[in-house]
């Protein structure tokens, strides 16, 4: 494939995949979606793990490398993350592939089997050796308190970035030859928001369960409120970032057979 155009094409064949699925079998198509939290949820249980193993920028930087390692797991395996819908989602209704409605109900649902999945598998992680009775001084509970010190403003625009960082990862795969080059782009692509601790909000379905299950509770800063509003505002960051800067921006640029942004 030669031209920017085909790109699209890629993007609109799996937007009628994920329609086609959702309307034939809804059961499916929500599976696809726990799934996608389940292989997340190992993805950031190594890189976790490693964070708390080592020390300082060593730790961190494990940490990063392997987090990308969930997502990997998805594309490669045909689960259904909600942040890469808001890509898809906001594409298919900008070319009119879907109606709104449509459009809109694939992103609903599989987000919200995302976060099914991801409280299943934080409370199960839990119940493991890595995790059972961790210490308020662990990387989780350390990255997870520090979600909770960010402001407004930051969770926005932590969310935006990251989720542009997620759909380049997804754009970039579509454009490899092989998978192998595939695998590692993806993960050292997606070591760039993790590095930097920008905010995912799939990611925290999964982190903010796992640090309450893990901990008996013992997560400062952890309320009713502050999960609710890091998960909103990183929720709308993320679509911001995936959705229009990502899928808005790709869309119109590729828009024109004749003249393409990507050949």
């Amino acid at each position: 494939m030669k031209h920017g155009s085909d790109l699209m094409e890629k993007i609109d064949y799996s937007i009628k995949k994920k329609d086609d699925l959702i309307q034939a079998d809804f059961a499916k198509y929500a599976l696809r979606s726990v799934l996608a939290t389940l292989y997340l949820g190992l993805g950031s249980a190594i890189a976790l793990g490693l964070g708390n193993k080592f020390d300082g920028s060593v730790g961190k930087t494990l940490y990063a490398i392997t987090f990308g390692l969930g997502l990997a797991l998805i594309i490669f395996l045909n689960a259904e993350l909600g942040t890469s819908n808001m890509m898809y989602m906001t594409v298919a209704m900008y070319r009119k592939k879907l109606e709104a409605s449509r459009a809109l109900k694939i992103l609903f649902v599989c987000v919200l089997f995302n976060l099914v999945g991801a409280v299943l598998i934080g409370f199960f992680l839990a119940q493991t050796g890595a995790f059972k009775g961790i210490a308020s001084d662990s990387f989780l509970i350390h990255v997870v308190t520090g979600k909770f010190e960010k402001s407004i403003t930051q969770t926005l625009i932590e969310g935006v970035f990251a989720n542009i960082i997620v759909n380049l990862a997804i754009l970039m795969s579509m454009k490899m030859k092989d998978d192998v080059g595939r695998f590692f782009g993806i993960i050292l692509v997606i070591f760039i928001f993790t590095f930097l601790g920008f905010e995912h909000v799939i990611a925290n379905f999964i982190y903010f369960p796992l640090a309450y299950f893990a901990s008996g509770g013992m997560v400062a800063g952890m309320t009713v409120s502050a999960v609710l509003t890091n998960i909103i505002f990183t929720f709308i960051g993320n679509w911001i970032g995936g959705g229009v800067v990502i899928g808005l921006s790709y869309a119109w640029l590729n828009n024109d057979e004749e003249l393409t942004y990507l050949d």
